[in-house]
């Protein structure tokens, strides 16, 4: 199982550009970021743009995968999106991987609000995303994109030269809900999920991963697509037990990570207080006794064998076939 890491943009880089060399150097096979404009409680505090902030990751850093966690439509329009993918995938080398989501809606969606747009319906946010994720794809894909729909236009949008990774980069879509599990089985490389909201405890939570993993299976079977062909991300921060609030928390996690089928676990830096309250000391003994152990990147050449840069469905996802895709 390959394990990834979250740095949220709050740091001046002069703070920040060692957690990306450290994540690096420790063998996470991916580290992300948040991308928002300002995030649930601390939308008052310091927060920077994704995009700057992956490429200069990318500048400092040479094996990890790097990605956002997750891309939404509450801002970003397609066709700019496209170039920036173009550019941070390039800078990477190939190394980069686009993480995207729905997106909220209600009061806690700082990224919708901030431009005083009304609200949407779950169903009209569903819509966005479908239409979202299929727009970006074609303009990676294609050298000229032309597209009139509810949510989105492009005319005439170029795309050269096209993604380093071919035939664009890698999508993981986040999905929770029936809706967003099929843009995920139509489009995704990997499929993410954050459980189910409100669980009391621990075992309530990794009850509803459970089910939430089978019920993508059946959305898969659904969609004709081999399960074979779509990584599994688990976001475990978001059950009620922080992964790297002890050495005992990330072993459980990562255990019932790799019974449930996930082929990946993404954990976050360790902050001074919540959320994600935590020693940076807990993620140096993780990262030497735990992650060589897991067979992801830290193992080394011999662990590694196909999940180098990211696995087989990364790197060779494209021999699959359209077909695949929907």
């Amino acid at each position: 199982m390959r394990v990834g890491i979250v740095i949220l943009p709050e740091h001046r880089w002069w703070a920040a550009e060692p957690r990306w060399r450290a994540a690096d150097e420790y063998g996470f096979d991916h580290a992300w970021t948040y991308d928002h404009l300002g995030w649930r409680t601390l939308v008052d505090g310091p927060w920077f743009d994704s995009v700057p902030t992956l490429t200069a990751a990318a500048m400092v850093t040479s094996s990890i995968r790097l990605g956002t966690f997750v891309t939404t439509p509450n801002f970003r329009h397609p066709v700019p999106l496209a170039r920036s993918v173009l550019a941070l995938d390039d800078i990477s080398d190939g190394r980069f991987l686009l993480g995207v989501g729905s997106g909220s809606s209600g009061p806690a969606n700082y990224d919708g609000k901030v431009f005083g747009g009304a609200d949407i319906t779950p169903g009209q946010v569903a819509e966005r995303f479908e239409e979202f994720v299929a727009l970006t794809d074609k303009l990676l894909r294609q050298p000229r994109t032309t597209h009139s729909g509810r949510w989105f236009e492009a005319a005439e949008a170029r795309s050269a030269p096209g993604c380093v990774q071919r035939p664009r980069v890698p999508f993981l879509v986040a999905a929770n809900g029936p809706k967003a599990m099929g843009t995920a089985a139509r489009h995704g490389q990997g499929w993410v999920t954050t459980g189910k909201p409100d669980a009391e405890d621990l075992e309530q939570w990794w009850r509803g991963v459970t089910e939430l993993a089978e019920r993508f299976d059946d959305v898969l079977d659904q969609h004709g697509r081999d399960r074979a062909t779509v990584d599994r991300y688990i976001s475990v921060d978001a059950s009620p037990v922080f992964s790297l609030s002890s050495v005992g928390a990330f072993e459980e996690h990562a255990g019932r990570a790799a019974a449930a089928g996930f082929t990946d676990l993404v954990v976050h830096w360790p902050r001074p207080d919540t959320p994600y309250a935590g020693r940076e000391t807990t993620l140096e003994h993780v990262a030497a006794d735990l992650l060589p152990g897991l067979g992801g990147r830290a193992a080394g050449p011999a662990g590694r064998g196909e999940q180098e840069r990211g696995g087989p469905t990364v790197t060779d996802w494209s021999q699959q076939g359209r077909s695949a895709q929907g």
